[in-house]
């Protein structure tokens, strides 16, 4: 026993010499790694790089870094072989500005080169593009323009990749830029502005072609036919150009494709089913945006890989095909825009598990939604509005557990409250859309209410409901819009609509709503705040737009302009002067009411205000020279008041049209400019504070000033705020 343990100790005692060798040796083997001598770059390779470096800005960070070393090979970004000739350089998102010098034409070892995300401008240096050596060249994101012009074709290159994208290149671009190319596996130019037809000898001798990205140009005329001569293209993207004509039937041979992307271009003509079916290996099928007509081919089915289908935008019609339930690993579903008929049922979609986005808006499919569309668990955005679907949301709704966003807008469902009671369980649901629906039926509320957690938007206009604002809305913590316009709510706006700290979107217009307008409607905390104190708000990204105008898309609830329209309604009583504290209201219509007093001089601190409407009221008083000072205001309109005195001629009054005024008999105009008014008195001029020959010169400057800012401004209450004319936004 004893020598047992004495044995134990003696071989503890050596475990840790064993250690101390181990460690000894790698330190040494360290040691010897790091004595080894670096390769040294070679003096013409160092003169290449400071040719490069003279070309940027002296403000470059790469000035200190480059000249503090005499060993090019240690320079950042720079990455040398074993006879210290330079073969790597990466320098991307480093903030560098200048031109890019034909100078690294002349690195012979140079294997990659990386210059994107940087401010780099003028032409690209064609040595790069004909260097014998490079294989990988991305100068993506950064102002590079100018044309490309031919290539000497006397010798093979070895580039594989080419990255030019989102940068400002023009003009056409010569076929016989890539004949040299036979080794390039990747040709990524979009987002640039290229235009003519694009080059049809791009397969030509090229066997390791597998990407193209031409999106974002200018490109016209066909979709080259001779794209069917790339043996191994797998990726084809050419969305947002002006191709037109029909799918060449030469590309449906290219049986490697797994992404057709052709989004947002003239194409017309059917889906052959002939065709499609032999894209078996496709993933992402993108057609959205084009003239295409017929129906969906029965051989989709076929497609077994297919995980996106984009048919938006288009003219297709018929019903859908019941193949659609082989494409189990759909996970995008994309219809919206066209005029598709027909039962929903058609489908059976509790074969696609995967399904996350569903868009059908704006068709014609009828009938109710089918049960087997609850059973997509993973379902993230569901859009079913502006179709005649009719009955009632089933229970089973609950089962989408990832739900997020639900427009049911403009159907024909009924029983508004057992809806709202169904979906109110949801803790994931963030924007609620289903306005256009239950027609003439009262608002529901509830003694106690405790849904919707997480809800960010609610919209349930154009519905014609009765009632009351309801309590349960108050409940509603994260809220950040409210749409609750075209209805018939009558009552008061209540007191607890201040508690909603993070509502900024109020909508209420054309309603019967009566009584003040209650001083807690100017104590909302996010529209008290201007907009560079505004908090961060915790927001989701649809990937389905929202419209609240004809030509505006939203994609988060954040972006909504900051707004209350109350026009249209019963209210009474005075504008109240507490207004002048919501600092970051963008837009006020309070149009249509029965409001009356004089306009508050406090609006004039609304500085951040774009859109005011007061007009159709009982307003009186003279015109508050405050106004002056609302500098970005777009659209202003008091007219059918009885407002009286002289119009203000500074800030924004100059560029407001007669119709602003009109139905103001008291109201003149010091200048002529408004004809609707007749000129003022000289006692009415009196009323006018005489400005000094100085004063009015700053005046007119500051109208030059911001002459171009009026013109947008302008354009921006055509597109953006016709809002107030625009029924059924989303």
């Amino acid at each position: 026993m004893e020598k047992t343990t004495q044995q134990l100790h003696s071989s503890s005692n050596r475990k840790p010499k064993t250690l101390q060798v181990s460690l000894l040796a790698v330190a040494l083997v360290l040691l010897l790694f790091l004595a080894s001598p670096v390769s040294s770059c070679k003096e013409e390779e160092k003169t290449s790089l400071l040719g490069f470096l003279d070309g940027l800005s002296q403000a470059s960070a790469l000035n200190t870094s480059w000249k503090n070393d005499t060993n090019c090979c240690l320079w950042e970004g720079v990455t040398c072989n074993e006879d210290g000739a330079v073969m790597d350089i990466s320098l991307a998102s480093m903030g560098l500005e200048g031109h890019i010098s034909p100078s690294l034409g002349n690195l012979t070892g140079l294997l990659r080169l990386n210059l994107s995300g940087n401010l780099l401008s003028g032409e690209l240096p064609p040595e790069l593009l004909w260097s014998s050596c490079i294989v990988v060249l991305d100068v993506s994101f950064n102002k590079l323009n100018g044309e490309f012009h031919k290539l000497p074709s006397t010798q093979e290159l070895a580039i594989k990749v080419i990255n030019i994208s989102s940068n400002f290149f023009t003009g056409y671009f010569p076929s016989d830029t890539l004949d040299g190319m036979k080794n390039l596996a990747s040709l990524n130019m979009s987002n640039n502005s290229f235009s003519g037809k694009f080059p049809s000898t791009v397969c030509v001798d090229k066997p390791f072609f597998v990407v193209l990205d031409l999106s974002y140009n200018q490109f016209h005329g066909g979709i080259p036919p001779e794209l069917g001569n790339c043996p191994v293209l797998r990726v084809l993207k050419a969305g947002q150009n002006q191709f037109s004509g029909t799918l060449p039937c030469e590309l449906f041979n290219v049986t490697s494709l797994e992404h057709l992307s052709l989004p947002n271009n003239h194409l017309q003509g059917k889906l052959d089913p002939k065709h499609v079916v032999k894209l078996s290996k496709l993933v992402i099928l993108d057609l959205a945006g084009n003239w295409l007509n017929g129906k969906i081919p029965d051989s989709i089915g076929q497609l077994k890989m297919l995980e996106e289908l984009h048919l938006d935008n288009n003219d297709m019609s018929g019903e859908l095909p019941s193949s659609l339930s082989n494409c189990s690993n759909l996970t995008t579903f994309i219809l919206k825009g066209n005029n598709f008929h027909g039962k929903l049922t058609n489908v059976n979609f509790s074969t696609l598990p995967n399904l996350k986005f569903l868009d059908f808006r704006s068709n014609k499919f009828s009938g109710t939604v089918p049960e087997s569309i609850y059973s997509c668990s993973n379902l993230i955005d569901l859009r079913l509005s502006y179709n005649i679907l009719h009955g009632q949301l089933s229970s089973r709704i609950n089962n989408l557990k990832s739900l997020r966003f639900l427009g049911v807008s403009h159907n024909n469902f009924t029983n508004i409250t057992n809806t709202l009671q169904i979906l109110s369980s949801s803790t994931t649901l963030s924007l609620l859309i289903m306005g256009g629906n239950f027609k003439h039926e009262t608002m529901p509320d509830y003694d106690a209410f405790y849904g919707f957690k997480n809800l960010k938007g609610l919209a349930i206009s154009d519905c014609s409901l009765y009632g009351n604002l309801p309590n349960w809305l108050s409940k509603l913590k994260l809220l950040q819009a409210l749409l609750l316009n075209n209805n018939q709510l009558s009552g008061p706006i209540p007191a607890w609509i201040n508690t909603l700290n993070f509502l900024f979107y109020i909508d209420m217009s054309n309603n019967s709503l009566t009584g003040d307008i209650p001083v807690a409607l100017m104590e909302m905390p996010m529209l008290e705040q201007a907009k560079s104190d505004q908090i961060f708000l915790a927001t989701s990204v649809f990937p389905f737009p929202l419209y609240l105008a004809p030509f505006l898309q939203y994609r988060t609830t954040n972006g909504f302009p900051r707004t209350i329209n109350l026009g249209y309604n019963r209210l009474t009583g005075v504008i109240p002067p507490e207004l002048g504290d919501l600092k970051g209201l963008l837009v006020l219509n309070l149009s249509f009411n029965n409001l009356y007093g004089e306009i508050t001089e406090s609006i004039g601190n609304l500085v951040n205000l774009q859109v005011l409407d007061l007009s159709y009221n009982n307003l009186t008083g003279a015109i508050p020279s405050t106004l002056e000072s609302l500098h970005f205001l777009s659209k202003f309109d008091i007219s059918n008041n009885d407002m009286e005195g002289p119009i203000p001629t500074g800030g924004q009054f100059s560029t407001f049209p007669d119709s602003s005024f009109v139905g103001n008999p008291k109201l003149c105009s010091p200048t002529l400019v408004h004809l609707c008014v007749p000129h003022c008195s000289s006692t009415d001029a009196a009323a006018l504070p005489i400005a000094s020959t100085e004063q009015y010169i700053d005046k007119v400057i500051f109208v030059i000033a911001f002459g171009i800012f009026f013109g947008v401004g302008v354009l921006y209450d055509q597109m953006v705020l016709s809002r107030y004319n625009y029924v059924g936004p989303i």
